[in-house]
């Protein structure tokens, strides 16, 4: 499994930093598109993600417009994290992909209207309670991430043997 995680014009350092952790951890591949809220040299990016930017694959856009160009909504398994979305994230739609794209929108608008307008069908949300803006994102990506590699039972991770063998 190839799992992509795209940060669609990220704001906070500290969020970006953990996420790359995350990636860097299931052997994702993390995305940003720019314009991003930071300098990917900031010491707060570097702090969260710790040691682990040289184990990260990454890849930035100079725009979701290039992003999209370059990884086709029509050509790729690609899904969209919302509020707003028409699936819950935990349904049984991750299985059997290959290859999986999960956008995620800047930590205090999400994606673009237009384009979760367009592509309602590749919406997915996590549930919470009524009248709660979201999640953090960083969270939420761990949330999404963790329950696509369940899906396809951690195939793509390491097995490691725990403290007491």
């Amino acid at each position: 499994m190839k799992l992509h995680i795209v940060l669609v014009e990220p704001e906070i350092p500290q969020n970006t930093g953990n996420i790359a952790r995350t990636c860097a951890a299931i052997g994702g591949k993390l995305h940003l598109v720019k314009p991003l809220g930071f300098k990917i040299s900031d010491k707060y990016v570097k702090r969260a993600g710790l040691d682990y930017w040289d184990k990260l694959e990454l890849e930035e856009h100079d725009s979701l417009n290039k992003f999209l160009e370059k990884y086709p909504l029509e050509k790729n398994n690609m899904y969209l994290v919302t509020t707003k979305g028409k699936q819950v994230y935990s349904e049984n739609i991750f299985g059997n992909l290959d290859e999986v794209f999960v956008l995620f929108g800047k930590e205090t608008k999400g994606l673009p209207e237009d384009l979760l307008k367009n592509n309602l069908d590749r919406t997915i949300r996590i549930p919470m309670k009524k009248n709660l803006r979201s999640l953090n994102l960083s969270n939420s990506v761990a949330i999404v991430a963790y329950e696509i590699l369940r899906q396809k039972n951690f195939e793509c991770l390491e097995e490691i043997s725990t403290y007491f063998n």
